[in-house]
C-alpha cells in the first residue's frame, strides 16, 4: 500500500508536523496545501509564497529540510513585499493606514477588535453585531432562524386543548 506520496514517511527525517506561526501543518499534504492551515493564508497566496522561495510546491511538507522550511518562514514574514497590493488582506488599516497582511493567531484578535470599534462608535455595522442579527444586509424573514422558535407552537397548544376537554368530559 505505499502510494507515491508515502514513500517519504517511512525515513526517519519525515516530520509528521511542521509548525509554523504557532500553527501545526500536516507533513503528509503538499507545501501549498499544508500552508493553507495557517488562517489568512489561502490556496493563491500559499501558491506565490511557494513560488517565490524557491521550493517545490509539489513535494510534501514532511520531506522538507529544515533549510527549506526556515526559507518558508522567511517568505512568510516577508508577505508584504512578495504580494501584489490588491492580494493583501487588510488594506489601509484604520490606525497606521498601511497595507498590511495579517496571518495566524493575529487575524482573529483584529477581527475582534475591528467589531469592537463599531460597536464602540455605534454604527449600523455595530449594532447588528451586538444584537446578533445579519450584517451585510442579508434577509431575515425567513432565512437565518435560530434560537427559540417564532410564532406559534401547535403541539403545546393542541395539548393544551385536549386536557381541558379531558376534564371536562370526566
Amino acid at each position: 500500500m505505499s502510494k507515491e506520496g508515502e514513500k517519504g514517511e517511512g525515513r526517519e527525517e519525515f516530520k509528521h508536523i511542521v509548525r509554523i506561526l504557532d500553527t501545526d501543518l500536516d507533513g503528509k499534504k503538499t507545501v501549498a496545501y499544508s500552508l493553507c492551515g495557517i488562517k489568512g493564508i489561502g490556496r493563491r497566496v500559499a501558491n506565490v509564497l511557494v513560488a517565490s522561495s524557491g521550493i517545490d510546491a509539489r513535494a510534501k511538507m514532511g520531506d522538507l529540510s529544515d533549510e527549506e522550511i526556515a526559507r518558508l518562514k522567511t517568505a512568510i514574514s516577508s508577505v508584504k513585499k512578495r504580494l501584489p497590493g490588491w492580494m493583501l488582506n487588510r488594506k489601509k488599516d484604520i490606525f497606521t493606514g498601511e497595507d498590511m497582511h495579517i496571518m495566524g493567531p493575529d487575524l482573529p484578535l483584529k477581527l475582534g477588535e475591528d467589531i469592537d470599534l463599531l460597536r464602540k462608535i455605534r454604527s449600523y455595522r455595530g449594532i447588528r453585531h451586538e444584537r446578533g442579527l445579519r450584517v451585510r444586509g442579508q434577509r431575515t424573514k425567513a432565512t437565518g432562524r435560530r434560537g427559540l422558535v417564532v410564532g406559534v407552537m401547535r403541539k403545546k397548544i393542541l395539548a393544551a386543548a385536549k386536557a381541558k376537554t379531558g376534564k371536562k368530559e370526566a
